[in-house]
């Protein structure tokens, strides 16, 4: 089959397009062809170079494709049903794991991360792995839900517990997750500050359901959080941009208020006055991708079209070099895709 790897880290221009073997799915695996792959900036950290990476290594996290066979053990799974993968991989075994707290197992870490990726042809997985897709889908928009909505479910929802009336700062309103955010939050009928790099990217959010909108290139984003909540400051601040943020973060929270991060796509040295952090007595919180539970709740409401995913361009899978250079551009709003 064809794949995109890496033999070494670097630019967009390590990544090869070139044969490797076919998988061969184990009597418990679910073979699948892949139709679309959607890029994350993770795959750009990957690529650059991260701890953990056997060289030389596929990319990818996210696709949508076709079953194409399934191993002896598996039942309940069809050829040729249209299918989208949880983009995570974990023992499904240890106490976590059968806890349903997959994102806590020692194993777990995201497809194209820590074990090799999607941006190929073919792929063997763990039919816990494989979700089927309803047909008003096209593989490119499945493809772009799994990773972002998740991480965006497990933030707002799993650790920030989300709650109606709320008022939530949403940073990258361009991004995939943030594209993710801002629709869960108005779902829980909170109230959105999205912000964004560009006018035309603010008008975007606001189809999406924002209902305020800040230049984060041209306005100072807590000045205007102030304004906005009349001084008040927000309930949650949706973070993952990271060094270039994180400051003003903090400025736009009201007391008791909560920042939760899944990322650091500026860098992620940050620092703070920790009296501010006790005597506002806020909360600090982690998140990383999210539950398998929570990938079937989110995909609920994505099915029953409560939430959609956007894609901004598709590539073919042997233009995986041109896609990454466009992702640095970072002029996209929504998920750009690999087509097979």
């Amino acid at each position: 089959m064809k794949a995109v790897r890496i033999h070494e880290f670097g630019g967009p221009e390590v990544l090869r397009y070139e044969h490797i073997p076919d998988p061969e799915p184990r009597k418990d695996q679910v073979l699948v062809r892949i139709k679309a792959c959607a890029l994350n900036h993770l795959d750009i950290f990957v690529r650059t170079g991260i701890p953990g990476v056997t060289l030389p290594h596929i990319l990818g996290s996210d696709i949508a494709g076709e079953i194409v066979g399934a191993g002896e053990y598996i039942t309940g799974f069809k050829t040729g049903e249209r299918v989208l993968l949880a983009p995570m991989h974990f023992c499904n075994h240890c106490a976590k794991c059968e806890a349903g707290q997959q994102n806590l197992c020692r194993e777990f870490t995201a497809l194209g991360n820590g074990v090799d990726g999607v941006n190929c042809q073919l792929i063997a997985v763990p039919a816990v792995n494989v979700i089927p897709i309803p047909d008003n889908l096209d593989f490119n928009q499945a493809a772009s839900i799994p990773l972002v909505f998740l991480t965006a479910w497990h933030m707002l929802v799993g650790r920030a517990g989300i709650r109606p009336g709320q008022t939530v700062l949403v940073l990258g309103a361009g991004s995939g997750v943030g594209i993710a955010a801002i629709q869960i939050a108005k779902l829980f009928h909170a109230r959105v500050i999205a912000t964004a790099g560009d006018e035309k990217k603010m008008e975007k959010a606001k189809t999406l359901g924002a209902d305020h909108v800040i230049n984060h290139y041209q306005q100072k984003i807590s000045q205007e959080v102030r304004a906005i909540t009349n001084k008040e400051g927000v309930d949650i601040v949706f973070e993952h941009v990271g060094k270039a943020t994180w400051e003003e973060s903090m400025k736009a929270l009201k007391p008791g208020a909560i920042i939760v991060t899944c990322g650091a796509t500026t860098g992620p040295d940050v620092s703070f006055d920790l009296r501010f952090l006790f005597m506002r007595q806020l909360s600090f919180l982690g998140s990383y991708m999210g539950t398998m539970g929570e990938l079937h709740e989110v995909l609920g409401h994505i099915f029953a079209g409560r939430l959609k995913p956007v894609v901004d361009r598709a590539f073919p899978l042997q233009e995986t070099r041109a896609a990454h250079e466009y992702m640095e551009k970072s002029q996209m709003f929504g998920k750009i895709v690999l087509s097979l």
